[in-house]
């Protein structure tokens, strides 16, 4: 059985959703047979890198809140962070657009690495507060799990993976995709959002059972 799930490495939701749904798979007797596969999705393409902007002053420019409400909505995700074992830097986190860390996850899918990319950036970004648009930084982190330095940074400074990550966009807009997290068990079933780890573990349990 294949889950696809279309995330951004900006979305602190997504990094949630990532927790509860590896929970799921831990309780799942057939979690051997699931294959996982990550997807490109971008909420904001446009935004402009702002290493000199936290991600709390972004949002209160961005969404027209004061800041203790932007304090207090960051408050409440780093709380659902915690829950699920997640030390959240929402405050300090870096403004940056994460097209070029997608190109990264791309290359470091075609390597087998895919779990292992999303996780290290995630974490660079929502625990570490590292700008996840720095080629820099983007080697540095492919390098902590076992990719190539030298051809990461040549891919970073080329047009290589652009393709696969305007693909999968394309794909999440051709099935009504409109936010993220969003899972999708055999393209038969869809779960979107952060959800309790026991609606993934009940469609887990629906999809390996359509396909007995």
């Amino acid at each position: 059985m294949e889950v696809k799930i279309w995330s951004d490495v900006r979305c602190p939701f997504c990094y949630i959703g990532k927790r509860k749904f590896e929970a799921a798979l831990e309780q799942f007797p057939e979690k051997d047979k699931v294959k996982i596969t990550w997807k490109s999705f971008q909420l904001d393409p446009t935004l402009e890198t702002r290493a000199d902007m936290n991600s709390i002053d972004y949002f209160v420019e961005a969404k027209g809140v004061s800041k203790e409400q932007a304090r207090q909505m960051f408050s409440r995700a780093t709380q659902m962070a915690k829950e699920v074992g997640l030390d959240f830097n929402l405050e300090d986190s870096v403004l940056a657009n994460s097209f070029r860390a997608h190109k990264l996850i791309q290359m470091a899918k075609s390597e087998g690495l895919g779990d292992e990319i999303e996780e290290a950036l995630f974490k660079a970004h929502f625990e570490d507060a590292k700008n996840i648009d720095y080629p820099e930084v983007l080697v540095e982190i492919a390098a902590s799990i076992g990719m190539d330095a030298a051809e990461v940074k040549q891919m970073l400074e080329s047009d290589d993976f652009n393709y696969e990550v305007k693909q999968d966009e394309m794909e999440a807009r051709n099935i009504g995709v409109t936010g993220v997290p969003f899972f999708v068990f055999d393209d038969r079933y869809a779960v979107s959002g952060a959800q309790p780890t026991e609606a993934f573990l009940q469609t887990l349990e629906k999809a390996m059972n359509d396909k007995q």
